[in-house]
């Protein structure tokens, strides 16, 4: 389960810095009111945390 979560944030996280590189346009900062915001700031650890679990991922024994 938290395998599942950590990879649907880091995949928001991806888009949104795409949305960044191409567009100069940060999604989750339009959407919670900027970058300061309380609520953008709790995704973006969110999205950071999300990150380092998912480093594990390529470390664990794969199950055929």
């Amino acid at each position: 389960m938290m395998d599942t979560i950590s990879l649907l944030l880091v995949i928001i996280g991806a888009i949104n810095w795409l949305l960044v590189g191409v567009f100069q346009f940060d999604l989750v900062s339009w959407l919670f009111g900027g970058q300061g915001a309380i609520v953008s700031r709790i995704i973006y650890t969110l999205v950071g945390v999300a990150g380092l679990w998912c480093i594990s991922l390529l470390f664990r024994d794969k199950k055929n």
